[in-house]
């Protein structure tokens, strides 16, 4: 269900798969590397799967808002996504016991609406924008222009831990018909995540590089056996900081309108 509205059996049983199987090997690989990242975890998922969120909870994970039912934000008009941010609100107080801090977008996109919702119900952080790929900013709104040039807007109090697609289990490993392949050799993905880091690492003065990882997807033996190598070899690595992005609030400042900055887990 959800963005690609699949309801069959065959597309519900990789959920179950997601919080059974994949869900307990990524958290054990986790604790073992005694990180606690940020679960962005829509309501549905929480209610459907209540003690398989729980352990989540057990384990200090961060849990964040992604959504009432991983709904397709870019269909919404502006009372609809209100009315299900509102949901998703009350979902995450029912069952995570708080209000989230954050919020990541289904769709890793906004409406026109998305980002003063997030300001009118006090977000204090967004991920799901690509403006910069390793320093937190402050969105601005863009007013679209073709022949005379797009036009920003006021920075947004909200700060903006920034996404990549290069830096997601899914489009490279989990194949779903008629949406996505997913057939990368996870050597593919272990050399391109490595790149990310090294280049972070090298080149960027205190970097944020935000990995995304599914359960249902990095779970699977092969890109587990992946994963597990690409954390060993980064907690090699002098001086990095494993935590979530709500702990890197008071660690951020902003000399410039624009903004510039001090995964999964963050790295």
């Amino acid at each position: 269900m959800g963005t690609f509205g699949k309801t069959s059996p065959g597309y519900l049983s990789r959920g179950e798969y997601d919080a059974e199987v994949g869900l307990p090997r990524v958290l054990d690989l986790l604790s073992q590397h005694r990180i606690r990242g940020n679960f962005f975890t829509p309501g549905h998922t929480m209610a459907t799967f209540n003690r398989a969120f729980e352990t989540v909870l057990e384990a200090g994970h961060e849990v964040s808002a992604h959504g009432c039912w991983h709904e397709p934000i870019m269909t919404l008009d502006r009372d609809a996504e209100r009315r299900l941010l509102e949901a998703q609100i009350a979902q995450h107080e029912r069952f995570a016991g708080c209000r989230p801090s954050g919020y990541r977008s289904p769709a890793w996109d906004f409406t026109d609406a998305t980002l003063s919702l997030l300001e009118e119900f006090e977000f204090e952080w967004d991920s799901s924008l690509m403006g910069r790929d390793f320093e937190p900013y402050h969105p601005r709104p863009i007013s679209v222009g073709y022949e005379e040039g797009s036009h920003f807007g006021a920075p947004s109090p909200v700060l903006e831990f920034p996404v990549s697609w290069y830096l997601d289990d899914w489009p490279a490993v989990e194949h779903v018909p008629g949406v996505s392949t997913g057939f990368e050799d996870p050597r593919a993905t272990l050399h391109r995540w490595k790149a990310h880091v090294d280049f972070a690492y090298q080149r960027v003065d205190n970097p944020l590089v935000s990995l995304t990882v599914h359960p249902q997807s990095i779970g699977r033996p092969h890109n587990f056996l992946m994963f597990e190598e690409f954390l060993d070899y980064v907690a090699g690595l002098e001086g990095v900081w494993f935590t979530n992005l709500s702990a890197l609030l008071p660690h951020w400042s902003a000399p410039t309108a624009t903004g510039t900055s001090d995964a999964g887990a963050t790295a």
